[in-house]
């Protein structure tokens, strides 16, 4: 029997180092990644990243990076309308593409980029923080193991502050940046939204309709799922709206519910059903999944600090808000990579999550309207 060879290793390149920066040490670390460079407009910020980590090949061209013949993928992290554009340049030049949430702006950006991932073979992936955050990963065990019984519902928020927060973001409607609640209510079950039905509630201040001409503080959204009898909820709040910051996900089954951590520090919650009324509701601690992942990155789960030797110390929080799924998307990217697979989320399950947000404010724009997703974003 001839001896069996490793995995190829994927050569990627890092592209925007704000949020970005916190993935460096795991690209560096996971068995299966060469992380060939980094990239971002800053040559101060990227400097000060490159020196901190190690990493020698810095551009501060993207141009460049789509150009470079070594690099098989990009992991890109920068600004919100910038999305869609660098992921289209990336597939046309040849990369595979994992991209942070949301996918894009628009839903004809959202089907250009599901069209090139087709066309050409490439891998594409929406990098989706809560379908991989240690809650969602607890309930979607629960799920499969039948522990939850039917599920009859689910339903998800997502609500910020995002008072101060630069350039795109004051005024942005609420739904435009949805896939953190759309994402695991549809990824529970593996469905995608057929339908949304959105209505706009309260006002935010006239300085911020200006600029997208959408009024509304919150948004809540019905989702329809397709081939499925359960129906979704979503909210989200980006403005004048008192709430400390929280992403959730709650799922009520026949046999047993989870309820997500009301507010930061506490422990979320199982009703479970037929039993005495002081004993349907416990508190549950829910572990890490660091098992899923090859032992070099296992510590980013719960909160995992680089500190190279030789390098200047940085400390990167893995855990906090994200739930510690960031170890967990470059795995699911890279593995898929090596095994020839789709990711998940791909292009089409990406476009949905994110139609479903686009449309849930056109929705809401025209007074809770039904809004069909296009039959392209299906992924069956």
């Amino acid at each position: 029997m001839p001896p069996s060879h490793p995995p190829r290793r994927i050569r990627t390149a890092i592209v925007g180092l704000g949020f970005g920066a916190e993935f460096i040490p795991i690209h560096q670390r996971h068995p299966h990644v060469e992380l060939v460079a980094i990239c971002q407009r800053s040559k101060e910020k990227l400097d000060q990243v490159g020196d901190a980590t190690g990493v020698e090949r810095r551009s501060t061209s993207y141009a460049d990076i789509l150009r470079d013949k070594d690099i098989d993928a990009v992991h890109i992290n920068s600004p919100i309308p910038d999305h869609a554009a660098m992921s289209i340049a990336a597939l046309e030049a040849g990369k595979h593409v994992m991209c942070t949430v949301p996918m894009a702006t628009s839903v004809e950006e959202c089907r250009r980029i599901v069209e090139l991932s087709e066309k050409t073979g490439l891998k594409y992936m929406m990098a989706e923080t809560v379908v991989y955050a240690r809650e969602f990963l607890f309930i979607k065990q629960m799920a499969d193991r039948g522990e939850l019984g039917t599920i009859q519902f689910v339903q998800a928020s997502h609500q910020q502050d995002m008072d101060g927060w630069p350039n795109y973001w004051p005024g942005l409607p609420p739904m435009h940046y949805a896939t953190h609640c759309v994402g695991p209510c549809l990824a529970l079950e593996r469905k995608d939204a057929e339908e949304v039905s959105c209505f706009g509630s309260g006002r935010i201040r006239d300085e911020l309709v200006g600029k997208y001409g959408s009024p509304f503080a919150i948004e809540s959204a019905h989702v329809k799922l397709k081939n499925s009898a359960v129906v979704a909820r979503v909210i989200r709040s980006l403005f004048d709206t008192a709430r400390q910051y929280r992403e959730s996900f709650d799922v009520y089954g026949s046999k047993r519910s989870f309820e997500w951590q009301l507010c930061e520090g506490e422990e979320p919650v199982i009703h479970t059903a037929k039993v005495p009324e002081p004993e349907i509701p416990q508190r549950v601690s829910v572990p890490d999944f660091a098992h899923l992942l090859p032992e070099p990155i296992q510590p980013f789960t719960t909160g995992g600090v680089y500190d190279a030797d030789d390098h200047q110390h940085l400390s990167f929080t893995q855990g906090g808000g994200h739930g510690g799924s960031h170890p967990h998307l470059v795995h699911e990217f890279v593995t898929a990579l090596v095994e020839g697979r789709d990711p998940y989320p791909n292009a089409r399950q990406s476009a949905n999550w994110t139609c479903t947000g686009l449309l849930a404010h056109d929705s809401a724009m025209q007074g809770g309207a039904i809004l069909k997703l296009p039959e392209w974003s299906f992924s069956s």
